[in-house]
C-alpha cells in the first residue's frame, strides 16, 4: 500500500481525520465515476467546467476540440487540478448546524501533455469511453484520420493526490440527542434506467451490445 506524500498543496485542513492519501483508495474513487470537474484560469477568470475523462495507472485522459478554451488553457500552464466527488447520502442531524452529507471526493493535482502520437491518442480515447462503458469501444466505428486529427488529447499524470470520505451518520450535540426531532440518513445512489434504442437502429444493429446491458444490470 502506498501514499500521496502530503503537501501543502494536497493536504486536507478541514476534517483531516476524514482525509487518506492512500493510491488504491483514491484510484477506486476515481473508477467509480467518469465525470470530473477540471479547474482553470482564462484571462484571469477562474473557472471549473465538468469533463468526462479515464484513467490508466497513473494518467488521467480528457479530451475536446482543437480550439476547446480549457484545454488550451491547461496546455498553457502545464499543469492541472480536478476533482472527483461521489454524494452517498445526505446526513439529517438534530440542529441545522450540523445537517451535512456522506461522500467520497479526491483532488488530483499534475502535469499536462498534448499527445501527438496517433496510436497513443487513440488509446486514450479508448481509455475515455471504456471507464465510461467497459468495454464498448469494441462496439463503436473508431475514429477516423480526419476526426482524431481534429480531436485534442491531454493526459495528466498524477504527481499529488489526496481524498476526504464520509460515510457516518448524523453527529449532533449532546444537549440535543434528547430532542424530540428526528435524525439520520438518506442514502443516495446515481442509477442507470433500461437502455433506450435509437429510433434508426437497422438490422442487425437493433441488438443491444453486451457491454450495454452489463453496465445497466450492475449499475440499476
Amino acid at each position: 500500500m502506498s501514499n500521496y506524500e502530503t503537501s501543502a498543496l494536497n493536504k486536507v485542513v478541514r476534517g483531516s481525520k476524514r482525509a487518506t492519501y492512500d493510491v488504491e483508495t483514491i484510484n477506486e474513487i476515481l473508477d467509480a465515476k467518469f465525470l470530473c470537474h477540471i479547474a482553470f484560469t482564462w484571462e484571469g477568470k477562474a473557472i471549473v467546467l465538468p469533463m468526462a475523462y479515464g484513467r490508466f495507472e497513473d494518467k488521467i485522459y480528457i479530451h475536446g476540440s482543437l480550439k476547446n478554451r480549457m484545454m488550451l488553457c491547461l496546455l498553457e500552464a502545464g499543469e492541472a487540478s480536478i476533482s472527483v466527488t461521489h454524494l452517498d447520502g445526505l446526513v439529517l442531524a438534530r440542529s441545522a448546524f450540523h445537517h451535512s452529507a456522506n461522500y467520497r471526493s479526491a483532488n488530483i493535482f499534475g502535469r499536462v501533455t498534448k499527445l501527438e502520437d496517433p496510436e497513443e491518442k487513440m488509446a486514450a480515447l479508448k481509455c475515455i469511453l471504456d471507464h465510461m462503458i467497459p468495454n464498448h469501444w469494441d462496439n463503436i466505428r473508431q475514429p477516423n484520420e480526419k476526426e482524431l486529427n481534429a480531436t485534442l488529447v491531454i493526459e495528466l499524470t498524477i504527481e499529488s493526490a489526496s481524498a476526504k470520505i464520509r460515510a457516518e451518520g448524523a453527529v449532533d450535540e449532546k444537549a440535543d440527542y434528547d430532542l424530540p426531532i428526528w435524525a439520520g440518513v438518506i442514502p443516495i445512489k446515481e442509477v442507470a434506467l433500461a437502455q433506450e434504442s435509437d429510433e434508426l437502429l437497422k438490422g442487425t444493429a437493433k441488438q443491444v451490445p453486451d457491454a450495454v446491458l452489463e453496465y445497466v444490470k450492475r449499475n440499476c
